[in-house]
């Protein structure tokens, strides 16, 4: 089997074969002997494009790609780039794809990865847009819940926090819709709710129920997925000072949840995760970032040699 895609900009874009498919990989990727897995991506240069901050996201990449025996370029800050000359994204994107086989890219504007993907003859790889998708997380989410509970289908999974702008969650929606029986629990402020387009995008294919409170359903949770208020997605600061601490998980958390319970987050935390938890067995978050390499490295091996 090979991946349907040659972009990697949308989780909608995916079949649940291409999901299923990307899972299996990336736990091949973790038994393979390294002296296999570095000439995956021998003689290939990986364009590391990334218009805003990021750690992980671009980290793993990195480390995925040095692993696989590839070679990296790119920028970690558009200020030393042409787009601070004025430089159009189409134009950057066309110039990089005669210097590399793959381009990762994170961008702050939404729809940014898919007019990459229009414009470039070489695979795009969405590191993240604007507050619209972050697949390739997603991917690595479904990793760490299948490694850890053996399935998704059946399970019930709180997606916590920013919930408007966060687009972790937002893929995730897409994402668990594509298996059987989920039930998400959305708890969000009331200014900070999932989008409505998103719920009724769903809402065919998963159960959903909506609370402010914590405590409402966690007794019924299987996975806690929290995010943080993303102050830099706010237009007004007064707000986002009014709202910044409205969720803050501690190990009281825990006296209500059931065996098994799991919190993961896509990081960085700011206080919505109390350091206390991080001994428990609940949290898998740290984990989880872990878990972006394997994942990164599977989708980087089926791209290495597309053509479009």
């Amino acid at each position: 089997m090979t991946l349907s895609l040659t972009d990697i900009v949308s989780i909608s874009d995916f079949s649940r074969k291409d999901i299923d498919f990307v899972l299996d990989e990336a736990a091949r990727m973790e038994k393979l002997p390294d002296s296999k897995k570095n000439e995956l991506l021998k003689d290939k240069v990986v364009a590391s494009l990334f218009f805003e901050p990021s750690t992980r996201t671009r980290l793993s990449f990195e480390t995925a790609i040095q692993s696989l025996g590839g070679s990296v370029v790119g920028f970690a800050d558009a200020k030393v780039s042409s787009t601070k000359k004025g430089e159009s994204l189409s134009d950057t994107i066309r110039v990089v794809g005669g210097y590399a086989d793959i381009i990762v890219m994170r961008h702050w504007i939404e729809g940014a990865a898919k007019r990459a993907a229009e414009v470039s003859d070489k695979p795009i790889v969405n590191g993240g847009d604007g507050a619209n998708q972050h697949p390739t997380q997603t991917l690595l989410d479904l990793y760490t819940i299948k490694k850890r509970f053996g399935k998704i289908s059946g399970l019930n999974i709180g997606l916590l926090g920013d919930l408007k702008y966060g687009r972790t969650v937002h893929s995730l929606m897409y994402a668990l819709a594509k298996f059987e029986n989920v039930n998400v629990f959305l708890i969000a402020p009331e200014s900070l709710k999932m989008p409505q387009n998103i719920i009724n995008d769903v809402k065919d294919k998963i159960a959903i129920k909506e609370t402010e409170k914590v405590e409402e359903f966690l007794p019924e949770l299987d996975v806690l997925y929290a995010t943080r208020i993303q102050k830099e997605r706010f237009v007004d600061e007064f707000e986002y000072e009014q709202i910044k601490n409205v969720y803050i998980l501690g190990k009281d958390l825990l006296k209500h949840a059931k065996k098994g319970f799991k919190i993961m987050h896509p990081l960085p935390r700011v206080n919505e995760i109390k350091q206390e938890l991080d001994s428990t067995d609940a949290a898998l978050y740290f984990e989880q970032s872990e878990n972006g390499v394997p994942v990164r490295q599977a989708l980087l091996n089926m791209l290495k040699d597309v053509k479009k």
